[in-house]
């Protein structure tokens, strides 16, 4: 396994994952982002894109005026974040200040984006961001054009990446912090672990859904036993009411990248994951670390897509993505 364990090394007293977890989303690092994004003094224009048939998505496409810029890097967030999370808008920042160009992607019901679209989101829903990347390629057609993705986004980027050439995607690099590669694998490490997790994910998922609920009575009327069960409950309740997968198992297989699946990767990706991870298992990394077009950068801490460097919040993660795509360039 290719590793650089000394590239991120917090003070000892920030080496916990749980703590390294935490910080990443807290409201104190939400004054930072906000005022670092501020800082870069770019313009950001409300994008909403043509998806597909019927479907819509949200974004925020950010530039500084005047410049021209060295590429276009497409964001993606985790699961149940947005474009407005603390990563997407400090990463956007460091890409800015690297004089890149930004679109921060909402996926289907992140967000304030549930009203665009009837149909719940699923992590199966592949195609429809492959419709927005290339919508957004044509309609800011700076060469190159890059995706970057955290946790369920840095797996939305792997996929993006090997569906690149086949899908004409003019995708030149991926890079991906803590990405899920195997979703059976997450949940069973999320049920055995600290349940701070399960039911982090557990509460906001539930607010989405009685949002979407709100919004189309006619589609979604489910009552609210619904929403009491637990995680893996309420995915085989969404899978086999709202997909066209037979069992949950299929489904988790269907946007799996686990195993063999990256090998044959036609552009280059880049890896960042911390080997304390509590809701991404490091085993399913040691496979892929040997792949062709795989470069994977293994730090001893971090946590889940936190990597915090000091007292100011100040984080790794997104540094290397911005210092990896601009060597890419």
């Amino acid at each position: 396994m290719s590793q650089a364990l000394g590239a991120f090394d917090p003070p000892r007293w920030l080496r916990g994952p749980h703590l390294q977890s935490v910080l990443g989303s807290s409201p104190l690092r939400a004054i930072r982002a906000r005022a670092r994004l501020r800082a870069c003094a770019a313009h950001h224009q409300d994008v909403v894109l043509e998806a597909g048939p019927g479907v819509r998505l949200h974004g925020v496409h950010s530039a500084r005026p005047g410049l021209d810029p060295r590429g276009l890097v497409v964001l993606l967030h985790g699961w149940e974040g947005s474009v407005d999370s603390n990563y997407m808008r400090l990463t956007a920042a460091r890409l800015l200040d690297a004089g890149f160009a930004v679109f921060r992607l909402n996926f289907r019901d992140h967000g304030d984006s549930h009203h665009l679209n009837e149909g719940l989101f699923h992590s199966n829903r592949i195609d429809e961001i492959v419709e927005a990347v290339r919508a957004i390629a044509a309609r800011w057609p700076q060469r190159p054009l890059f995706a970057a993705g955290y946790s369920l986004g840095g797996n939305f980027a792997l996929r993006l990446a090997l569906r690149a050439h086949s899908h004409g995607l003019p995708l030149q690099r991926v890079v991906a912090v803590c990405p899920l590669l195997d979703p059976a694998r997450a949940m069973a490490a999320m049920e055995t672990g600290l349940p701070l997790y399960i039911r982090y994910f557990e509460r906001k998922w539930r607010r989405s859904l009685v949002r979407k609920r709100d919004l189309f009575p006619h589609r979604h009327g489910f009552a609210d036993d619904v929403l009491r069960l637990r995680l893996r409950a309420l995915t085989e309740w969404m899978v086999l009411r709202h997909t066209d997968f037979a069992t949950l198992d299929d489904y988790f297989e269907g946007y799996s990248v686990a195993g063999e699946r990256l090998r044959g990767l036609p552009i280059p990706a880049d890896i960042l994951m911390s080997a304390d991870d509590p809701v991404i298992p490091l085993r399913d990394f040691e496979q892929v670390a040997g792949f062709p077009n795989v470069q994977l950068e293994l730090a001893a801490h971090g946590g889940h897509c936190g990597f915090i460097e000091n007292a100011w919040l100040d984080g790794y993660a997104e540094r290397w993505v911005a210092a990896r795509l601009a060597a890419a360039v």
